[in-house]
């Protein structure tokens, strides 16, 4: 691979991660410390929940795959935890989870780009674990998003204030 291929994925990579982070700061900004334990329905998680879910799949796959650390996870304990953390706790949590990922990313040899191996029962290569945590980061920022204007009745929570999204490609 080319290290400037290398460098532009990488960049990208941590630029979406960085993006997700964004809003999940800017959707917190909107919530009391109840609100973070609220669930919308009985068979729903919290947002409490999520973020704790999304720290143990970021660690799992790129903190301990792609940086070769011990893969200590408890999924389980994720989405079971119903109290134990506040919103600002929870928020320092994602954000070293994700300085941690970012790190790692950032010095991710070619052959571990290459590399298959096996993360949660998925053969995944370096390149397909480092697009897993985006989309799956993606994914629940939106979920995550979703709820709060549900539970706020908001309209936007202000991610893409002072930009003009109606500009045309140039």
């Amino acid at each position: 691979m080319n290290q400037e291929v290398i460098k532009e994925f990488t960049d990208q990579i941590i630029y979406r991660l960085d993006e997700s982070t964004r809003m999940i700061t800017l959707s917190f900004e909107q919530l009391s410390e109840e609100d973070i334990w609220k669930k919308p329905t009985s068979n729903s998680n919290t947002i409490g929940n999520l973020i704790l879910h999304l720290c143990g799949n970021i660690t799992q796959y790129a903190i301990a795959s792609l940086g070769k650390f011990e893969d200590k996870r408890e999924r389980d304990a994720e989405f079971g935890a119903i109290e134990g953390f506040t919103k600002k706790e929870l928020l320092e949590k994602l954000k070293s989870t994700i300085n941690k990922a970012k790190e790692v990313i950032n010095n991710v040899s070619v052959d571990e780009w290459l590399r298959k191996r096996e993360v949660q029962g998925f053969n995944f290569s370096g390149i397909g674990i480092a697009i897993h945590v985006t989309e799956h980061y993606s994914y629940h920022t939106g979920q995550i998003a979703f709820w709060i204007k549900q539970l706020k009745d908001k309209k936007s929570l202000g991610f893409y204030d002072g930009i003009d999204l109606n500009t045309k490609n140039q």
